[in-house]
């Protein structure tokens, strides 16, 4: 059995208790750069996750029973730093969602057991769907994409004529839905749409004393072009070195969103996602094999994707020769471009593996809710959803949701439909270089073999 299957996202933590000279008990979440500033003493957990819940607009939860005098002093830590500050022996788990803010837990034995919601007092702004006074439209050929957005008072500011999609700005939001509405109306458009924002990609959090080490895998000798020899398109954020050997299985990135600077100490998720398909590789070839992985950035350096850049991530994948992708994100919105992209890519006999979404609801997520994808949910356990975990009625596979990662000597973990995505791909990628079956025995063995427990 695989070992990632039997491991949640849960941390202990143990608590930083000091005398505070403050008299009023004081906390500043600034959530658009992840810094929190504390001084509270001897503050009960209850109104304290109140207080928290208000400044970040998560859903919090608390297991019956839990408790804590809290007693802090910081400045300017991250969230996971400042939690573990804060809630000191207690338990707790930061799982993102796909369509709401992100849920925390807070217990004391298991995660399933945070039942009891944390209501903030104010409400929460809904989160902005779609990028401001944009649009991406997809011509029909020979239509003239600089005379249409002259016509509309519009602004090009991205054009991938190969594909015809153009990104159009205009000067603000009434505009841009009578523009659209125009557009769907005009003979040489093809289709038509805002440009949507993704979800942001799950944070890896650090971890001690990790259950497994790094992924073992050695590189078999390859012909190029061989079609049992599979390319993995990875469209994610940008990705960090993995050091020797595993670096053999690394073609040379591709960024559609310009060049930006990963951190030398947090873990990407790309590179999160990279590993966990290397282990899905692994662990179905017996650590030998002659995968190859293309990792496409569409994240930019403040993790932020929309429609454009992954249509644009897609296309270029597909154009240097990936034979697969792994699209580990996701966003609510079907976008009639990306469709497009999409089904030129399945077209042509490309394999694609995309997230379910980290929402326990029966309602899908894009692209994986298109129609050939193979859309991808999470197990806690075997045989067992994960408690965020997407059961819509189209997804096709459940795979671990939880990956144990390295970034030199220090593991991570990271949590999910986006590493169950990943996994699966190794697993397919992997699969395909032992004995060379065809993509649909593939698929069909892995719904199988990786099927939907009932919510």
């Amino acid at each position: 059995m695989n070992r990632l299957q039997t491991f949640f996202l849960i941390f202990s933590v143990f608590g930083f208790l000091s005398a505070c000279a403050a008299e009023t008990n004081s906390l500043v979440w600034r959530t658009t750069t992840d810094q929190v500033t504390a001084d509270v003493r001897g503050e009960q957990l209850w109104p304290l996750l109140e207080d928290i819940a208000r400044k970040t607009g998560w859903h919090i939860f608390v297991e019956p029973g839990a408790a804590r005098s809290v007693s802090a002093k910081f400045e300017n830590l991250p969230a996971t730093g400042a939690l573990k500050m804060l809630l000191g022996d207690l338990n707790f788990a930061l799982v993102p969602q796909t369509n709401e803010a992100p849920h925390l837990y807070v217990f004391t034995t298991r995660m399933e057991n945070a039942t009891r919601p944390v209501l903030a007092d104010k409400p929460v702004a809904a989160k902005q769907r779609h990028v401001a006074n944009e649009l991406i439209v997809k011509l029909k050929p020979g239509a003239d994409i600089d005379a249409l957005a002259k016509s509309l008072g519009a602004k090009v500011i991205g054009r991938d004529d190969k594909l015809g999609i153009y990104r159009l700005q205009f000067a603000d939001a009434a505009t841009t839905d009578a523009a659209l509405a125009q557009l769907q109306n005009n003979g040489d458009v093809a289709t038509v749409d805002y440009n949507y924002i993704f979800d942001p990609p799950p944070v890896p959090q650090t971890i001690a004393n990790a259950p497994v080490g790094p992924v073992s895998l050695t590189l078999d000798p390859s012909t190029p072009n061989d079609p049992c020899n599979p390319v993995v398109g990875m469209i994610d954020t940008q990705v960090q070195s993995l050091g020797s050997p595993l670096d053999q299985f690394v073609m040379k990135p591709i960024s559609v969103v310009g060049d930006t600077v990963a951190s030398t100490t947090d873990i990407t998720h790309g590179t999160a996602m990279l590993q966990t398909i290397l282990n899905g590789v692994s662990k179905s070839t017996g650590g030998h094999s002659s995968v190859k992985i293309l990792p496409v950035q569409v994240f930019d350096s403040s993790e932020s994707a929309s429609t454009w850049s992954v249509a644009l991530g897609v296309q270029a994948a597909v154009d240097n020769g990936a034979t697969v992708l792994n699209m580990s994100l996701g966003g609510s919105e079907d976008s009639p471009v990306l469709d497009s992209v999409i089904q030129q890519a399945l077209a042509k006999g490309i394999v694609i593996f995309a997230a379910a979404g980290n929402t326990p609801v029966n309602t899908p997520s894009y692209p994986a809710a298109i129609p050939g994808v193979n859309d991808v949910t999470a197990l806690s356990q075997p045989g067992q959803l994960a408690s965020y975990a997407d059961f819509s009625p189209q997804v096709d596979m459940a795979l671990p949701g939880t990956s144990i990662v390295y970034l030199g000597s220090q593991a991570y973990v990271v949590q999910g439909t986006s590493p169950a995505t990943a996994y699966a791909t190794g697993v397919a990628a992997g699969t395909k270089g032992v004995g060379c079956p065809t993509w649909p025995q593939i698929q069909s063995a892995m719904q199988q073999k990786f099927p939907v427990p009932q919510p």
